[in-house]
């Protein structure tokens, strides 16, 4: 982090000016649209906070194409390393985009 400041607090109060003055000022059939860009930022924020560094590094295309062809399929050797895999992924990507639906 260089200074405060810093983009994860721009971010926060660009989101709370939507929210908080622009959209009550807005008509109504603009209000959607700063809901979405307040959503949108709100998502970017999630990501930048996103503890990555527990995530083992994985190449997704290719872990898709091997996923495809069965190499991971049950009974195979790696199968319950990439279902614990996934299964952290999805919560992660869950965790940016749709925190709600965790619970």
């Amino acid at each position: 982090m260089l200074e405060k400041p810093d983009g994860a607090d721009l971010l926060a109060t660009a989101r709370e000016v939507v929210l908080q003055e622009l959209l009550p000022a807005l008509p109504p059939e603009k209000a959607f649209a700063a809901r979405m860009v307040a959503n949108a930022i709100a998502i970017a924020l999630r990501e930048a906070k996103a503890d990555t560094a527990s995530l083992p590094a994985q190449d997704l295309a290719a872990l898709s194409r091997e996923i495809r062809g069965g190499a991971h399929d049950p009974g195979t050797p790696r199968h319950a390393e990439v279902l614990a895999f996934l299964r952290d992924y999805a919560r992660l990507r869950a965790s940016v985009s749709a925190p709600k639906a965790l619970g």
